[in-house]
């Protein structure tokens, strides 16, 4: 059985959980799903950084010992993982003592390779930070980061010889090209790396911090941060003897925020090479949730209070917001309309109707049973083409990673399925008893296809996607989505059962559609008589025709031959092509991670072999073509009315 091993960042131990930490959870715990269910046995690490300056403030801040505190933070995150349903398989603290024995072991590895030196440094330190920054590095004389004046400090540190490796480094990224993905952190970390890289100050002199490891070949000292904490990845594992780490280690992937790209893909692989550890294979990066905008409720003011939303409107509804919402590597924002928007829109709409009229439609043309599967098989129906189409789009969206793309390729199943039972009529073939095949065929196909979605769901939404085997009659422990483990386990005759709704419409703060006091009930308000438009007018009528689509541009390229066509991959909600004539006003490369404004139901044409599925907005003048865009960040998918 193949080995897959994930990571999230190991949490700063200052400050308890909050929306960020929570989605790299979800995510890693996605992973892991996933790779299970496709047959691999994975691994899921996760845990807290407990050392350094900040966490040392914050304790004094609070007055009590620096590890108090970090047992109380720490503890916060243990206790917030299983709320969200994150299956880790260790937790690791850098105050344990395995980990700090590996951090002292690699320490002195590297000290005896000759790539630790004594000496003595003046610089810029930020505590936020918790590093030192040269003059070029301060924007007005500020942390870039915390846009505070540091702290000028001169002081004797042991420093690791990185820069020996810049070399080195940039040649395994450029020979790796997925090594660092999305590409944009890759190229982000090139961009960096064309500079002289210096060496690392790895040590704090115990007599301005005491809270942290003591280097082993000089108790004076203390280990900085960020050489600790990274070691957490081996050190969970047994490095260097441990079975867990033979087995583990080479199908390592980090997954991390973007705010601490440099370390994980600058200190940590230069750490590794000079202790002689194997690299990790992918580092995987995503944005940040923002907060902000004028449609957020007064229930989400924070990120904390944001986390908190999983318990307003359940838990599976929240970690599919949180996947579908963001393209990874891109910045997204929360709001409690958009999250209310998505569990009307795609959970009761769409895969709770398909849920339930699939199996309402089984209970009455079939008995309740799982019909005969022989006219499906022989027919090889167009349902189950389209779910293999699917499952393969799937597959490779978790490869990328792409779980937006992974849920889009799921939901256009659900809307092909909805869509074949309006084609189907099964409630007209069920009148003929001469349909009596086609029908138990259509029945069979919308099982068949449900058990599918069933799978593909089961990473993100454990909970519903048990609910719908339990409701299929399929075994619990049926997590897959091979088709013909499915079919094998439709078995004619076997009980189907209808149950609760899946996912009911909700509506802001959590209640279910319809079920507010008659005193909160908005009145009704009496429709007006159309009016008929003057001439040269359009009818609202006519402009309602006209499905306008807040789009993400996810990638473009030059169309070969053409001076201004644009190729460009665009999230209307599911993945669209569309072919535009802006190359003379933008640069392909610029556009990626761009929201621009979509006309979504346009017929389809081809342009120099390329089909179009659709039309962007743009403004031209003398200026020429100025994009219509948006002004804060808007859900991919969304209607502009």
């Amino acid at each position: 059985m193949t080995a897959y091993y994930v990571t999230t960042p190991i949490f700063y131990a200052n400050a308890k959980p909050h929306l960020g930490s929570a989605y790299t959870a979800v995510v890693g715990d996605v992973l892991k799903r996933f790779h299970q269910m496709m047959g691999y046995e994975a691994y899921f690490l996760t845990g807290t950084d407990e050392h350094g300056d900040k966490v040392m403030q914050a304790a004094q801040a609070k007055g009590v010992e620096p590890k108090a505190y970090v047992d109380e933070i720490s503890g916060a995150f243990r206790a917030v993982w299983p709320e969200l349903n994150i299956s880790n398989d260790d937790f690791i603290r850098t105050t344990e003592p395995r980990h700090m024995r590996v951090v002292q072991e690699i320490l002195t590895r590297v000290h005896q390779a000759g790539d630790i030196y004594f000496g003595k440094y003046g610089g810029y330190y930020c505590f936020g930070c918790e590093r030192f920054y040269s003059e070029k590095e301060l924007v007005d004389g500020l942390c870039p980061d915390h846009l505070t004046a540091p702290t000028y400090i001169e002081e004797e540190n042991y420093f690791f010889a990185m820069s020996k490796y810049q070399d080195w480094l940039i040649e395994h990224i450029t020979a790796n090209p997925d090594f660092i993905r999305p590409e944009r952190y890759r190229n982000e970390v090139l961009s960096f790396l064309k500079e002289p890289l210096e060496d690392l100050c790895i040590s704090r002199p115990r007599s301005r911090l005491t809270w942290g490891i003591p280097l082993p070949f000089d108790d004076r000292y203390v280990t900085y941060v960020w050489f600790d904490a990274l070691i957490n990845y081996v050190s969970a594992l047994g490095w260097p003897d441990g079975e867990l780490y033979k087995k583990y280690w080479p199908a390592a992937q980090h997954l991390i925020a973007k705010d601490i790209l440099r370390p994980h893909a600058v200190y940590w692989p230069t750490m590794l090479k000079s202790a002689g550890i194997p690299l990790y294979n992918h580092l995987n990066v995503h944005g940040y949730w923002t907060l902000g905008g004028h449609k957020i409720s007064k229930s989400v003011g924070t990120l904390v209070e944001a986390l908190a939303m999983k318990d307003v409107y359940g838990l599976d509804a929240y970690r599919y917001f949180l996947m579908r919402e963001m393209v990874f590597g891109l910045d997204s924002s929360f709001s409690e309309e958009a999250l209310v928007d998505r569990i009307n829109a795609d959970l009761a709409n769409d895969l709770g109707n398909l849920c339930q009229r699939s199996l309402a439609m089984v209970g009455r043309f079939s008995g309740g049973q799982v019909p005969a599967a022989e006219a499906a098989r022989e027919q090889g129906g167009t349902l189950r083409a389209a779910g293999d189409e699917a499952r393969r789009a799937y597959v490779q969206a978790f490869g990328e990673p792409a779980f937006h793309k992974a849920l889009g390729a799921t939901w256009a199943l659900i809307s092909q399925a909805n869509k074949f039972i309006d084609q189907e009529a099964p409630w007209v073939l069920a009148k003929d008893p001469a349909h009596k095949d086609h029908l138990e065929a259509v029945l069979y196909e919308l099982l068949e296809t449900l058990g599918l979605v069933a799978g593909m769901i089961y990473p993100v939404m454990p909970g519903a996607a048990a609910r719908m085997r339990a409701q299929l009659g399929l075994p619990q422990d049926l997590i897959t989505v091979d088709a013909a483990r499915i079919e094998q386990a439709l078995k004619p005759g076997a009980p189907i059962h209808q149950a609760e709704a899946l996912f009911p419409r909700v509506e802001i703060g959590g209640e279910p559609v319809g079920k507010r006091g008659k005193e909160q009930a908005a009145p009704a308000q009496p429709k007006e008589k159309p009016q008929e438009a003057a001439e040269g007018l359009i009818s609202f009528d006519d402009f309602k025709a006209v499905d306008l689509r807040v789009g993400l541009v996810t990638a473009a390229e030059r169309v070969p031959k053409s001076k201004k066509l644009v190729k460009l991959t665009v999230d209307i909600g599911e993945e669209r092509t569309v072919v535009a004539g802006i190359g003379e006003a933008y640069a392909a490369e610029d556009l990626v991670g761009r929201q621009i404004l979509v006309v979504a139901n346009l017929a389809s044409a081809k342009l120099m072999g390329v089909t179009s599925q659709g039309m962007l907005l743009a403004a031209k003048d003398d200026g020429g073509l100025s994009l219509v865009t948006f002004d804060r960040p808007v859900r991919p998918g969304s209607r502009v009315s």
